[in-house]
């Protein structure tokens, strides 16, 4: 049986709950028990957090301690805001995403992917009261998307924001394992999966 993928969901001060719940629910319930999937947080250090709406959260890791991740997932929140000045978070999500299989930023995830480096050439979405932001921060050669639930690049997949990071981790679950799969779990999560929005796949 082949082993179960590594899938990192990040955690920091001022993450939106639902950015980083959504995501982690859908892979969980996808992962037949866990057989195809080991889902757990992260975060820089191994304290109590509160998402912005006052949620304390308890990564399961640290930065240091953390298994090889072969998915990470970076959810978003105002304290992206402040976070993607935190070189040290930025230099993690760069490190471990480059050696990924697949990273997914969730909402204003994208900002922490942008000041990782991630970004160059690649197209990119965030929530839609963040995009003239992103413009900001995301390098010139990348192509700003509006108006989709989510962007794939391949290796890098950006969501719109909140729920739109359900609909991106189904996607990737759909891609990983099958449809039949990720329609299954969106029926167990009682979720109407959004798959008729348009979506820009890069290349």
């Amino acid at each position: 049986m082949e082993k179960a993928k590594n899938v990192a969901v990040l955690m920091y001060e001022g993450v939106d709950t639902l950015d980083l719940a959504g995501p982690f629910d859908v892979i969980a319930v996808s992962s037949n028990w866990g057989q195809d999937f080991n889902v757990y947080t992260v975060a820089l250090e191994q304290k109590e957090y509160r998402s912005v709406s006052g949620i304390t959260l308890v990564p399961t890791y640290h930065v240091h301690n953390c298994p090889k991740a072969d998915i990470v997932i970076v959810p978003g929140g105002w304290g992206s805001r402040t976070e993607m000045h935190n070189e040290a978070l930025t230099d993690w999500i760069r490190d471990v995403s480059e050696q990924a299989e697949l990273t997914l930023s969730v909402c204003t995830g994208a900002l922490l992917l942008a000041k990782a480096g991630l970004l160059e050439g690649l197209s990119a979405t965030t929530n839609s009261r963040a995009i003239d932001l992103l413009r900001e921060v995301a390098p010139a050669s990348t192509r700003i998307v509006e108006g989709v639930r989510y962007v794939d690049n391949g290796n890098i997949i950006l969501s719109a924001g909140v729920t739109a990071g359900i609909d991106a981790a189904l996607h990737v679950v759909e891609r990983l394992i099958g449809e039949e799969r990720a329609l299954d779990t969106a029926v167990k999560l009682e979720y109407n999966w959004n798959r008729e929005d348009p979506v820009w796949i890069a290349g």
